[in-house]
């Protein structure tokens, strides 16, 4: 009979742990076009594919600072229509957890890796991330923004990296 309960128990504790992370994609895509904000000439497109339990992030950017590395996240609000786009809010972090690298398990679900500017000021980017889903679930980025920082994420500086103003936002929809 213990073995039974304890056998019960186990299967139930697997379980639960499994819902936390079985929310997966086959293939759902997003799209966002970045227009300029603050003063700057940065734009860019991204998109967004999602890939069992990862989401694929491919994106081109002109207008950056050449051979410059630069902070990009998703933000938690879909809105870029102030001047400087704080209208975005702050870094999309639906567990609260830290701002930090991607992909550390300590770091918000918006946070990515740097972009990188080549010498002309131009950006072709990629990055596999977990954490977020392209949905409209708690989890989701759907309906929210992308926005492209002045300065390279130093990813430990609370709450946001000390990435700076920000240079283009996007608001990403379901493609």
């Amino acid at each position: 009979m213990k073995k039974t309960y304890l056998a019960i128990g186990v299967i139930a504790v697997m379980s639960l742990m499994g819902c936390q992370s079985m929310e997966h994609g086959s293939g759902q895509k997003a799209a966002a076009t970045l227009d300029s904000r603050s003063g700057s000439n940065v734009k860019g497109s991204v998109n967004f594919v999602w890939q069992g339990h990862d989401v694929l992030v491919t994106g081109n950017f002109t207008g950056l600072k050449p051979n410059a590395e630069h902070g990009f996240h998703v933000h938690e609000k879909g809105d870029c229509s102030a001047p400087d786009a704080t209208s975005a809010g702050g870094h999309f972090n639906p567990d609260t957890k830290s701002h930090g690298m991607p992909g550390s398990g300590s770091n918000h679900a918006g946070d990515m890796p740097n972009i990188k500017a080549d010498a002309s000021g131009n950006a072709v980017y990629t990055a596999k991330l977990s954490g977020f889903a392209v949905n409209n679930g708690p989890n989701g980025i759907l309906g929210r923004s992308v926005v492209v920082h002045r300065d390279p994420d130093d990813y430990k500086s609370q709450p946001a990296g000390n990435s700076g103003p920000r240079l283009a936002c996007g608001l990403i929809r379901g493609s």
